[in-house]
Order: C-alpha cells, then sequence, then structure tokens
C-alpha cells in the first residue's frame, strides 16, 4: 500500500512529554493522533480507532484496532492492554487507560513508531522485557509453539498480531516467527511493513 508508506515516512512525532517522577520523555496517543491528521487529509486518508474487549485465558484484555483506509487498500494493526484494577482508579479510569495505552501501541505499529529508545511504561529508559504486556504476549506466542515434528503450523490472526506486537517491543524476532510457524503470503507481506 503505496499510501501507507509514503504516510509513514512523512510522520514525525516527537516525544512531547515529560515524566518527571521517572524522568523521561514519551508520546501520546494524543500526540501520535494530532502529528497524523494533517498528513491523512493531504494523502485523503481515514483513520478510524476502535476498542474491544477480549478474554485469553482467565484474563481480559483491552484490544484497539487502528484500521487505515486509503487509496490502494485498508490496514489494520492491533494493540493490547490488560484490563486490571489501578489503586485510586475507577473502573472506567482503568478502562481509558487501558484504551489509551493499547491505541497507542496499534498506532505506533500501524506508522512504525518506535519507542525501544524511550519506553514510557520504563522508569529507567531501557528496553524492558519484562513489561507484564510483553510476558503476556510471549506467553500467549509460547503456548501457540510448532509441534515436535520439524513441521511448521499455522499461525492465527490472533497470535500473529500478538507477535508483531512482540517484535515491535523487541522481545521476539521475525526469525523466531518463521522458524515456527507456516505464514500466508499476506503475514509474510506484513512482517515488510515490521
Amino acid at each position: 500500500m503505496k499510501k501507507l508508506v509514503e504516510i509513514q515516512a512523512e510522520l514525525k512525532c516527537p516525544k512531547g512529554s515529560f515524566n518527571a517522577f521517572g524522568k523521561y520523555k514519551y508520546r501520546s496517543a494524543e500526540q501520535i493522533l494530532e502529528s497524523v491528521k494533517p498528513i491523512l487529509a493531504k494523502h485523503g486518508a481515514t483513520l478510524i480507532l476502535s476498542d474491544s474487549i477480549e478474554q485469553v485465558g482467565n484474563k481480559l484484555f483491552l484490544k484497539a484496532t487502528a484500521t487505515l483506509k486509503c487509496e490502494g487498500g485498508i490496514a489494520e494493526v492491533y494493540g493490547w492492554a490488560e484490563l486490571g484494577e489501578h489503586k485510586g482508579m475507577s473502573s472506567e479510569q482503568c478502562t481509558g487507560t487501558a484504551s489509551s495505552y493499547a491505541r497507542k501501541y496499534a498506532l505506533n505499529g500501524l506508522f512504525l513508531i518506535d519507542e525501544t529508545e524511550s519506553d514510557p511504561d520504563s522508569k529507567d529508559n531501557t528496553k524492558n522485557t519484562n513489561n507484564p504486556d510483553s510476558i503476556s504476549i510471549k506467553k500467549e506466542l509460547e503456548k501457540a509453539k510448532q509441534p515436535e515434528k520439524n513441521e511448521k503450523k499455522p499461525i492465527s490472526s490472533e497470535h500473529f498480531n500478538k507477535a508483531i506486537i512482540a517484535i515491535q517491543k523487541g522481545t521476539y524476532t521475525i526469525e523466531e516467527l518463521k522458524g515456527r510457524f507456516e505464514l500466508t503470503e499476506l503475514q509474510t507481506k506484513a512482517l515488510l511493513l515490521v
């Protein structure tokens, strides 16, 4: 999708917020949206964000979907955040926090925004592979490992999307994904955008 590649190349979204407690800079979903709106208008593209609640095992996750519609097709990327309780927050605030987090990572995936340099969820600004979301995604991918024989099995769309998130976070590699699973032509093309 040529338009998506052009939008990704044009988008510049510096980290415009600062966490004084953790002493790190970060960008929010709102900042990404503010930066991308004029570029979308220029290219005649539409961005739609939506959320759904998904159960994985005995845990609930908020799944954010970022859908880009433009000349040449539709691209869709998912972001995930576990729903849980946070001290001092109402259930509505917890859901809103999960939505913002998941939408940010869906946007990061869609527009190839790299957070590894200074991940806002890591207080020491280093790559955090022990982040609860990274651990959850890695566990889910481990559950879908290839059979004992050396034959690869197909990967479901859900597990493929989780693998993309893990690859973007640096906790999983494209080589590991290709080594374990038989990928469809569309999944192989999607890896070129990661």
